[in-house]
This record gives C-alpha cells, sequence and structure tokens, in this order.
C-alpha cells in the first residue's frame, strides 16, 4: 500500500495516508470526502558514500563477494 500526499479542499489541511486504491480517504482533521491527490517528492537514498564502504568492507569480512566487480574482489 503506498502513502500518498493529499490537500483538504474544505479546511486548507495536508497530510500523508496509506491507502489501497479501492478506498475512499477522509480529511483526519474534518472528515470532508473532498481532497486532492497531490503530488510527493521521492525519498532520497539512504545510502551516502562511507555507508556503502563500510558495508562493503564489513562483506569481505564475511566473504561474501557476489555483488563485486571482478577488480574488487580480494586476490587469493
Amino acid at each position: 500500500m503506498p502513502i500518498h500526499d493529499y490537500r483538504c479542499n474544505d479546511c486548507n489541511q495536508t497530510f500523508e495516508l496509506l491507502t489501497r486504491s479501492s478506498t475512499v480517504p477522509a480529511c483526519p482533521a474534518c472528515g470532508s470526502l473532498a481532497l486532492e491527490k497531490m503530488l510527493s517528492l521521492p525519498a532520497q537514498p539512504g545510502k551516502t558514500a562511507g555507508i556503502v564502504s563500510r558495508a562493503r568492507a564489513q562483506a569481505a569480512r564475511e566473504g561474501h563477494f557476489s555483488n563485486y566487480k571482478p577488480s574488487e574482489k580480494p586476490r587469493s
């Protein structure tokens, strides 16, 4: 179920709801069904260079190399 942003046309409240496509949401503030679906900004990926390098170092210590390029694998 996706999270959608809505704006109520009656009270101008903006909010997010986790909804199914078959349900008709109501405004949590006033209960109105006159809602406008808004465009949501995509979430930024949570991977920084530091996180990726620490994850790769841990995978190397544990011996997991299935997602690595051949140049990234240690030479035996």
